[in-house]
């Protein structure tokens, strides 16, 4: 047996052990009536999934064919493989396989997600590429606004400062923190030229707002770091916050925006009780209420 004969036998050996360890259910499958004989999914749903022919899938398999990068790909996804299982995939299959994967517009780690959920008193968010909110946790959506509410595809920071009068409101210094909004942007845009999403939202702002508009002209830049915001809450009043940013290295377009205050201070106190207030009335990560925003809710 040759080498690429060898490869391809590998390849399709561990496409089956990745099948094996994959259940209907976390690939948004029903389980249906009748037990499985075997673990994990089948042949035809892993193919229906990838969108190619259940033979074509087979003889993958059973190693006697190599895959396309964009088989590869929507195997990558399928199969849930991580992105040192990716790279392996490409390798046996004899493909160059680029940049590890990244991450979906919408989709953080369990570790991450952990993290968000065990600040009480800090607000944080994640800021995937274009500056898109991408995850949160309770005091964020308490201090901000309901992120839920926002459709997911429309759920974007700098759209959001822009567009939502109730920010103006939330920040005293609303064009202070634009213009910030708006140098971030032109950095995650030299990081992606060719981002159709990115180069949607500028054309929708540069035509909707005139701020905007010349911000972004101006063509000043400027990378997420740390910093100071005040806000005017409607339910605690006047805080004073530092926010820092922390990087993922497994996810690097992925930011962690965390908000905190001076212990001892008035802001401080004023965190805890609508972190307090957040862990009664704001609902849990993922739901929402109908209504109006979470920061806008009166207590009780």
């Amino acid at each position: 047996m040759n080498s690429d004969n060898g490869r391809l036998k590998d390849l399709g050996e561990f496409l089956r052990a990745r099948r094996a360890e994959l259940s209907p259910q976390a690939v948004g499958l029903p389980e249906g009536p009748v037990a499985r004989r075997v673990p994990g999914l089948r042949r035809e749903e892993v193919a229906r999934l990838a969108a190619i022919s259940t033979d074509y899938y087979r003889r993958l398999e059973q190693g006697r064919m190599a895959a396309s990068g964009p088989v590869l790909d929507e195997l990558t996804r399928v199969l849930r493989l991580t992105d040192d299982q990716r790279v392996y995939l490409f390798e046996l299959a004899g493909k160059p396989s680029g940049k590890a994967r990244a991450r979906s517009a919408q989709e953080i780690s369990p570790q991450l997600r952990r993290l968000l959920d065990q600040l009480p008193e800090a607000a944080a968010l994640v800021l995937g590429s274009g500056m898109d909110i991408i995850a949160w946790n309770r005091l964020a959506a308490a201090l901000i606004t309901d992120f839920a509410q926002i459709p997911e595809e429309r759920r974007n920071y700098v759209r959001m400062v822009f567009t939502d009068p109730a920010m103006r409101t939330l920040y005293p210094e609303w064009a202070d923190v634009a213009r910030k909004a708006v140098t971030n942007l032109h950095m995650d845009a030299a990081l992606h030229p060719d981002d159709p999403r990115l180069a949607e939202l500028v054309r929708e702002l540069s035509t909707q707002d005139a701020d905007f508009r010349e911000w972004w002209r101006g063509q000043h830049v400027e990378a997420k770091g740390q910093g100071t915001k005040r806000f005017r809450h409607p339910l605690v009043g006047e805080l004073t916050l530092d926010w820092d940013t922390l990087i993922c290295d497994t996810a690097p377009d992925q930011h962690v925006i965390v908000l905190t205050a001076q212990p001892g201070t008035p802001s401080h106190d004023a965190l805890r009780i609508l972190a307090s207030w957040a862990g009664e009335h704001v609902p849990a990560v993922g739901t929402s209420d109908a209504g109006t925003p979470v920061a806008a809710r009166p207590p009780g």
